[in-house]
């Protein structure tokens, strides 16, 4: 919002200035101002400065915090629902559910829609979340319907009795067919927004990996997470070496040049296929799969045309 100021509001207070030309409360304007979100000629004053003739005052208002879960009419990819979970195929690209900057669209307010309630732990936003995927990761991913399963299926995660596997492609090609990577997982020292093998506070993180295929500079991988750290495969993968293809905070190996051509990848190359876990009432062990994305199929496609190692 900009805002210059006239004649008629010279020494006015620019707290009351913005409150009056905005229509936005005093003491939210106030706030703004502490928060730098207010400046005056490109420069930050405070609340109590008064207005001068030619003044340019901008405004950044910031989103509003999101307190309500509303339904969408979005596509979904269920594939599995009774009166206890539902297991959705999430596309790449789409945010679990809202926050700063996704206020709608996310799969929280598809899923609402579809299925009306959820479990009540978690709720207003996270209703009936046991696990998650990241925004640019596909896969399957179990929602609880009512507190009873989600107790039940938090308990599982925690016992490491539910199984979740998955396909990447990564750079290069790892020394050995199958393996184990444990290394801690924690906050990044030199950036608190990433995650990180060398970190002061790190948790334990468990990754065990097979080499599914390999091509000229990149190889398909399964792998399996025994822990659930936040990114965990993205962290473990790129701290060995092999980031995963198309992930641009971890390794940003976001093409290969194979020949004279150049294969781009333009969101992280993660899909969790696999998920086994045994069902909250019955009891019984169920193991579903989701097919692999058409943007990783075609990824590796391309691979395939330069030859397999």
């Amino acid at each position: 919002m900009r805002l210059p100021v006239g004649d008629e509001s010279v020494h006015e207070r620019i707290d009351a200035f913005i409150s009056l030309q905005s229509g936005l409360s005093r003491s939210r304007i106030q706030k703004f101002i502490k928060d730098g979100l207010v400046s005056v000629n490109s420069k930050i004053e405070k609340s109590g400065y008064r207005l001068r003739k030619g003044d340019i005052i901008e405004l950044t208002v910031p989103d509003e915090p999101v307190t309500t879960l509303i339904p969408e009419d979005i596509l979904l990819d269920i594939v599995m629902q009774d009166s206890d979970i539902v297991v959705v195929n999430k596309p790449p690209g789409m945010v679990m559910y809202p926050a700063a900057g996704h206020t709608s669209g996310t799969l929280l307010n598809a899923l609402i829609a579809k299925c009306g309630r959820l479990a009540s732990t978690g709720a207003p936003l996270r209703p009936g979340v046991v696990h998650r995927l990241d925004k640019e990761t596909s896969g399957l991913i179990i929602f609880a319907k009512n507190d009873k399963a989600y107790l039940d299926l938090i308990k599982q995660f925690q016992e490491k009795e539910i199984e979740k596997y998955y396909m990447a492609l990564i750079y290069g090609i790892p020394k050995k067919e199958q393996g184990e990577i444990n290394d801690s997982i924690g906050r990044s020292v030199s950036d608190r927004k990433k995650m990180s093998t060398k970190t002061r506070r790190g948790k334990e993180a468990i990754t065990r990996y097979e080499v599914i295929k390999r091509f000229t500079g990149a190889s398909l991988i399964k792998a399996r997470i025994i822990t659930g750290r936040t990114h965990q495969i993205r962290v473990h993968f790129a701290s060995v070496g092999h980031p995963v293809l198309g992930d641009k905070t971890y390794g940003k190996k976001t093409a290969i040049r194979c020949g004279h051509r150049v294969i781009t990848f333009p969101r992280q190359m993660l899909h969790a296929f696999s998920l086994k876990f045994k069902h909250p009432s019955t009891r019984k062990f169920i193991e579903l799969t989701a097919p692999m994305p058409e943007d990783m199929e075609k990824g590796i496609e391309a691979l395939n045309e330069f030859g397999i190692n």
